[in-house]
């Protein structure tokens, strides 16, 4: 039987046991659905209740432009070397073991692309936390870290044609002309595309087309 969006909320929900938080993490390249199937999940995992699952994005551990123009990796924002992995997966064992309290995770401005400190609450009765991002699955430097904090990785996989439409028209959205959107996802977001696709044979799952669009 083909995997359905009523499968995933299945296989979510039942990851949290013996009364402790799950985290769930869902990977995928650049443009590939990551973020939308977290949100949609998220939203169906709760309904019109209290939170019982909370998004906490990758993207929030983006170094500022600052910092990357001193290091000299602003033209590569995005990379796995231009986010701070250790600092990511210091959050995720928080939110694993500080139950008991609030845990505030940063966000990410799509407008400004930078960081924003403190921007996501993740409250003590959330039982499940989605969090989403490019490296999940990497096992270099400090994102091997991160993998063992999780409970399950999924991974979106999408017809690359598509996710390079869609990965244009979100830079377009937030402000680039349409060469320069083209020639960044050619370029720079290509190169950690091809990086993440070799994760994909770590994932528990992987989440195909079909379910992305449907929730698109």
């Amino acid at each position: 039987m083909p995997l359905t969006f009523d499968d995933l909320i299945a296989r979510a929900r039942a990851l949290p046991r013996d009364g402790r938080r799950a985290l769930l993490g869902i990977a995928g390249s650049p443009g590939s659905g990551k973020t939308t199937l977290a949100e949609r999940l998220v939203d169906a995992l709760n309904g019109d209740g209290p939170p019982w699952a909370a998004h906490v994005p990758m993207d929030g551990f983006h170094l500022a432009d600052a910092e990357l123009d001193r290091l000299g990796r602003r033209d590569r924002k995005g990379a796995p070397d231009t986010f701070d992995a250790a600092g990511y997966a210091a959050l995720l064992r928080r939110l694993r073991e500080e139950t008991g309290t609030v845990v505030y995770a940063p966000g990410f401005e799509r407008v400004l692309e930078q960081p924003l400190a403190g921007a996501i609450p993740v409250p003590p009765r959330a039982r499940l936390v989605v969090t989403e991002g490019n490296y999940l699955l990497l096992r270099e430097g400090s994102w091997a870290r991160v993998r063992p904090c999780l409970d399950e990785v999924w991974f979106c996989e999408i017809a690359e044609e598509e996710r390079i439409r869609r990965l244009v028209a979100r830079h377009e959205e937030f402000g680039k002309e349409h060469e320069a959107a083209v020639a960044w996802v050619r370029g720079s977001d290509q190169r950690n595309a091809d990086l993440v696709a070799t994760t994909r044979r770590w994932a528990d799952l992987v989440v195909p087309a079909g379910v992305l669009l449907a929730v698109s």
